[in-house]
This record gives C-alpha cells, structure tokens and sequence, in this order.
C-alpha cells in the first residue's frame, strides 16, 4: 500500500426543519452552552433507566427505550427531523448530514458559520478515484470523521452522513457520475469499503459517524431528454444487476460494515426501489446482513404515490415503505401517513418497532445515548482545517491529475524556458468549480492562476465570461496574451451549470465557443500550449488530440481548495501525475446508440446497441478506462504466479458430467471460496529519469466459448519507484470474487478452463479445474 505522504438528496419544500441539531442526550443548540439530557447522570428521572446503562448490550437499550415510546412518538421518530420525546428528556434530532469529499452544509444536519469557517474540501470523488489508492481514500475517511465529530460536538452537524455515492457512473452524460468513483464495479467497490471504513472509525461495534452507501439501486439517470428520475423505471437484467449495479453496495455492506444503505427514487423493474421487499428486506438486510438502517431518498416515499402513482393511497405507500424494510425516511412522509395506515390495517405496530430499532441502535453505538461519556469529545474547533488536512487535500489532488497526452518527454513547461505564462479559460481563476457538489465551505482555495503565479509571470485572461462560452468577444484578448507569453495553460471545461444533480448533459462535448477558444489560441501561442480540463465526466476533445500544437493535455476532474496547486505542480514537474482514468471517455458519435434509459450493459448488436463501459464496449474511444501517462516510463515483470487452481466442490454439487462443469462453470455458492485466491507478484521497474507512482492493473478475462471474453480489472495497486528502481507488488485476488462471472440468471458462477490475467503488456494463462471435496466422518 502506498501512503500518500513520503515526508443527497434535494430538499423538498414540504421538508420540515426542526431546531438545530438536537439529541437524546447531548444537545449543543444555537447560541446556546451545553446542556445535558435524557442520560446525563444529572438527570435523575431517567438515568438509571436501562437504555441509558452503557454496561447492557445496545439491543437491550434499544428495545427498553422502544418500549417507553407511544404510537404518535414513534411515527415521528421514521422522518429524518425526527421530533423529541420530552417526557424522557430526548431532543430532535437532524439526521441528514453529507460528507461525500469532506463535511458539506447541502443537507440541514450541518451548518458552518459562524462558529465553523469551513473544513476540507477534498477532491471530487471522480477525481480520488482516479488515483487508484486505496489507503488515501481511507486517510481522507478519517479526516472528514475528525472534522465532523469536531462540529458535532461544537453543536453544528449530527453524526448520520448520508456518503458515500457509490452508483456505477454508466452513461457519460449523467450530471452525478462526479460523485461516483467511476464506471468499474471492483474499483467501486474498493473505494466504497475503504471510505466507508475511514469515516465509521473501525473500533468494535462502535460507530465514529454513521456512513451511507446510496443511491440503491441502478441509479443513473436524473434529467435527460424528458425523463427524471422522478418518473424512470429501469429495466436491469439480473444478470447486470448482480455483476455490475449491486458490487458496490455487496462490498459495502459485507466489507465495509456501513450503517445505513439509502434507496433510490426511480423504479427498477417496475417497483420503487423504497418499496420493494425483495431489494430491501431480502438482499440488503437479508443476504447481505446489513448492521444498520435503510433510508430512502428525499422524499421516495411521497414520490411514489404522487409522481409514479404506485399506490392507491398515500397510507399504502407508508405501508409499503416499511413492510419492505426502510426504516427511515427523508421526508415528512411517514410522520404524516404512518399512523393512519395502522389503524386502516394496512400496517402493524410492530413493523414501526422494527424500523426504530434499526435506527436507535445505530444512534446508540455512535454514543448517542451516553450522556456526557462520548466518544471523540476530545475533537473541536482546532482539528478542523488542520495543515496536515489541507496537505492531505493536496496530495489528493496531485495523485488525481491524469496527463491524458504529451508529445514531450517530460514537464510540458520549465520555470528557465517559460518565465511568463499566459493562463487563459473560463475555469483559470475559478474557486467553488474546483470542489464540485455535494461540498461545503472550504477552509481556503488556490486557484490555477495563483498556483501558477507561485512559479512564473502569469497573463491572464478569461477568454470566455463562464464555461458556457456563449461568445467569442474575449477570444481576442486572449490571443494576444497568448502571443506575449513563453507559453500558455487554457484551463477550461465544465462546472455545476453544465452538470450537476438534476442536470444531465446532452452531448460530450466542450460548451459554447470553448472549442475555438482553444484553437484559435493555440494558433496564436507564441510558445507551448498546455490545455487543461475541469470535469466530472468525460468529453470529446478529439480536436484537441490532434492538434500540433497543443503539447500535452491534463484532466484534473474537480481537484478540491488545493486544486491549483496541484495542477501547477503537474505542470512545472514538481509532481510526477500517476493518475489514471476511473471512467471511459467516448466520441460523441457513440451517445447516438445508446439511450441512456437503456440500462443494457451488454452490447446487442441486433439492435445496433453497443454496450456500456470497457468491459463491453469495444468500439473507438477518445481515451480508455485506466489511461494516464507519467513523465517516466514502467516495465512490468511477473515475479510469481500461479498457472493451475484447483476448485473444491462437495459431492453433491458436483456435475454428473465433467463437460457439463466445463461449460456452465461452477456456481460460487457451491465452492470453498474462502480457500481460492491467487497470489500475484509483479515487479515494477522505472525505466526512466524521474521518480514516479505507477497502478499496477490486473484484468482477467474468462475461457473463450460461452463466456465472452471482455476484461474485467480483479486488482490494482499503486506504487512509488525511484528512478532507476524496482518495486515488487503483491497481488491477492480473491478467485470467486474476481475470476467469476454471472450467468443471464444472475448467478455468479467461476468458469472452468484457461483464465487469461492482463497486466499491462504481459499476460499470463491460469488454469481453473473442479476438484471433488473429500468428506471426512
């Protein structure tokens, strides 16, 4: 592992907001000094009462306090500004809080000012992901926790942050695939557990905050071409469902132990996702064991009775919410309806008991219930914004930066040869751009221009009023800063006016007259030209690649405050970029084949569907999955692998016939696969003149035959080597996990036969056979 350091929701205008951040047992209110509540030994009513003794199991406290509660009290608790019960000395409480790339004021949990100035504002997370390493998405896990138990306990945000997003970013023109780590369900999966595991804390059954994975499930699609989310049905296979769209939200709950799951508005296969047993009561919280609650979306609920018209009544759809397992809603719906459907007979008194206990426990093992005995009280107002969290920011955001294309061999600017450069684009000077949505108030910025200006003479001009570029009267101007300077950085690309929540986009395109911006100064530049790109998704810059005189290209997705920084460290050399691309970047001919109401993964070339994704696509590209350049160069060498696994199988699931085995493969649940794994060790050689971090990426691809014989990436790690140096990298992938496939019924299966592992140029054949398990009495 390498260590970074060598030295949701749309709050609706029926949403009610109860006082700030109120809780059974510590409240910390406006303006007001602490005051101590239901558990706090100084209240002597309910001190003693049992879900107040932290030395009896949580479930026991849950269901004493449970059992104290009336039928109007509990229905007020199933909302996210869940009431107080005065009698027991238990305040509101805010439950929705984000914290997706740091601690964010989008939900009504958290509030900055004026008490809290901001806290770090990390990279978007389309941009960490693409510094495939897993240790910093924990690092900054651990960060954002410290920040907001720290405003927590400085009365300013609740405990229950409603992050990660960990949905598969399958359409280019999704306004959210900013907020997802990309298109792969392996690398979604990692970064889910890892991020999840650096905010929950990892101490027992203890919970530092509560994370959430959403949106649940194939949620991709917000407002495209007539259709909102509001409205869609998506039609999964389950096929694709099972090997792509629920990877994510499997590793998060199984791996990464997360404390809530959060259900999504659109349908899938006809059925609310928030309404739906099968999805909720049965895979979630059944196969998958969820330790925590399920929440819905703002305001699912209420939508599917007024917006999709699901149920007759709106007491059927609070009925249908929690008979299917959500727990909570985000939304006033189920404090509204809930009481009413029970005494309709739609739904029982019971299913509420089982709803709130999913929640007081989660309440109670972030200490909720403790009184003055917290947990983390030590943290406040000095571990907010701290320099070593800023450093980390930067870090991020120099591990982000992609060098998409350079026809140097090295740093594409010099600080003897370019003493004055012309910074020029829409996005050169910008702030907020760089920390995307879902952000909150960062603790400082440093933009392109000011961290260019740190090493040379900058010009600057804006060349465009904003990213929409609408005209071309400031392209003059900048032609003439261009024709000035030894050389040139347009920094230009896309904002939350472009694509956002709510916002798809429909094309790939550069907007407005960005694309003549570009030309016409690169025309006119006196020295090199760099082009820089702001972004959550990709774009079709094909003109850009072919164009001479642009010398290299940079893609620095969203990279947080210290985005400026990083950007001008890439480009001056200071930083050697590792970062590669965590989604495909397609020409714009491609969307013309692919609605994105179509949630196929799989090309169907009898309908002139082309597939989604790397692993299915194979048409032209602008840049593929996984691309990104270095200024040095890395060999691979395999230093150890197998070539034979055997598959234990017991007796009974053994097929009849050996060829039947073969061919359909081996059902995972069938295996011992806590017994397959494959050890892989590559040495990584830096065959060049300057130190660098290189991923090593493993794919595997299935026996030809049945199986198609796409590449699906099973492992990657990141690496630092010296000049000159070598690193050997070890490599554990999980066989059931990694080598399987998923059959049309939605069956995971391992394939018999010659698997092939891709690691850069190399490739290495490994045989999978089926062995009978021997039964010992």
């Amino acid at each position: 592992m390498v260590h970074i350091f060598h030295t949701k929701c749309i709050l609706s205008p029926s949403t009610f907001f109860f006082p700030f951040l109120l809780i059974g047992f510590l409240v910390l209110s406006t303006g007001e000094s602490r005051t101590l509540f239901a558990c706090d030994p100084s209240n002597r009513a309910t001190r003693d009462l049992p879900f107040c003794r932290i030395n009896l199991p949580i479930a026991v406290r849950a269901r004493d306090f449970l059992g104290r509660l009336t039928l109007q009290e509990k229905v007020r608790l199933l909302v996210n500004n869940a009431a107080g019960v005065p009698r027991l000395g238990i305040q509101g409480y805010e439950w929705w809080s984000e914290a997706l790339h740091g601690v964010s004021d989008v939900g009504p949990g958290t509030r900055f000012l004026p008490e809290f100035h901001g806290a770090t504002q990390f990279p978007q997370v389309i941009t960490t992901a693409s510094t495939f390493n897993d240790t910093l998405w924990e690092e900054i896990g651990t960060v954002v926790s410290n920040e907001a138990r720290a405003m927590y306990n400085g009365g300013n945000a609740g405990l229950t942050f409603w992050s990660p997003n960990v949905n598969i970013f399958r359409d280019p023109r999704w306004g959210r695939g900013q907020e997802t780590p990309g298109e792969d369900p392996v690398l979604s999966a990692r970064y889910a557990v890892r991020y999840v595991k650096g905010l929950q804390g990892n101490v027992g059954n203890r919970l530092k905050v509560a994370a959430c994975c959403k949106h649940y499930t194939a949620y991709d699609l917000d407002n495209w071409n007539g259709v909102d989310r509001f409205h869609f049905n998506a039609k999964v296979s389950k096929q694709d469902l099972e090997d792509t769209y629920d990877v994510p939200f499997k590793a998060c709950v199984l791996e990464g132990k997360v404390a809530s799951v959060m259900c999504s508005y659109n349908q899938v296969n006809g059925k609310p996702t928030c309404a739906d047993p099968n999805l909720l009561k049965n895979t979630i919280r059944g196969s998958w064991r969820l330790n925590g609650y399920i929440v819905s979306d703002c305001d699912s609920v209420g939508v599917m009775y007024t917006s999709q018209h699901y149920t007759a009544t709106p007491e059927d759809a609070a009925a249908d919410a929690i008979k299917a397992g959500l727990d909570l809603d985000c939304g006033p719906f189920l404090a509204v309806y809930t009481e009413g459907a029970i005494k309709q007979g739609k739904l029982k008194e019971a299913d509420v008991d089982g709803a709130l206990f999913n929640t007081i426990v989660v309440q109670m093992r972030l200490g909720m219930f403790d009184g003055p005995r917290q947990p983390y009280a030590n943290l406040g107002i000095t571990d907010v914004c701290l320099m070593s969290s800023n450093q980390l920011a930067l870090e991020a955001a120099r591990q982000g930066i992609v060098l998409l294309d350079n026809r140097g061999k090295g740093p594409p600017l010099s600080t003897v040869l370019h003493r004055t450069v012309a910074v020029i684009g829409p996005n050169s000077d910008v702030t907020v751009t760089m920390i995307g949505n879902y952000a909150g108030i960062a603790c400082g910025y440093t933009t392109p221009l000011q961290g260019i200006a740190r090493y040379v003479k900058t010009i600057h001009q804006a060349g465009c009023a904003d990213v929409s570029c609408r005209g071309n009267q400031l392209i003059g101007p900048a032609e003439a800063a261009a024709r000035q300077a030894d050389a040139t950085v347009l920094v230009m690309g896309l904002d939350q006016s472009i694509e956002a929540e709510q916002r798809d986009r429909k094309d790939v395109l550069l907007p407005g007259h960005q694309q003549e911006l570009i030309s016409r100064v690169a025309r006119s530049s006196r020295g090199p030209v760099v082009l820089v790109l702001m972004s959550g998704g990709p774009l079709d810059i094909t003109f850009a690649k072919n164009d001479p005189r642009i010398l290299a290209i940079i893609w620095a997705g969203y990279p947080g405050q210290s985005g400026g920084t990083a950007i001008a460290d890439v480009l001056f050399g200071q930083t050697n970029p590792g970062g590669k691309l965590p989604m495909t970047w397609y020409p714009q001919e491609y969307l013309a084949k692919v609605p994105m109401t179509n949630m196929g993964m799989r090309a169907d070339p009898a309908h002139n569907y082309p597939g989604r994704t790397y692993r299915f696509y194979k048409g032209p590209v602008v840049y593929p999955f996984g691309h990104g350049l270095s200024y040095t160069t890395f060999r691979h060498s395999l230093a150890q692998a197998p070539t034979l696994i055997s598959v234990s199988m017991l007796p009974n699931h053994f097929q009849n016939s050996n060829t039947t085995t073969l061919t359909n493969g081996v059902r995972v649940s069938h295996t011992k696969c806590s017994d397959l794994s494959v050890d892989l060790h590559v040495d990584v050689e830096n065959t060049g003149t300057l130190d660098g971090t290189h991923t090593v990426m493993v794919f595997s691809s299935p026996p030809e035959g049945k199986w198609a014989t796409h590449k699906q990436l099973v492992g990657f790690q990141k690496v630092h080597v010296v000049a000159g140096g070598l690193q050997r990298v070890a490599l554990d992938l999980h066989v059931c996990k990694h080598m399987s496939v998923v059959d049309k019924f939605g069956i995971r299966r391992v394939p018999m036969g010659e698997h092939t592992l891709h690691i850069g140029d190399l490739k290495h054949s490994l045989t999978i056979n089926p062995t009978i398990e021997q039964i010992k009495y």
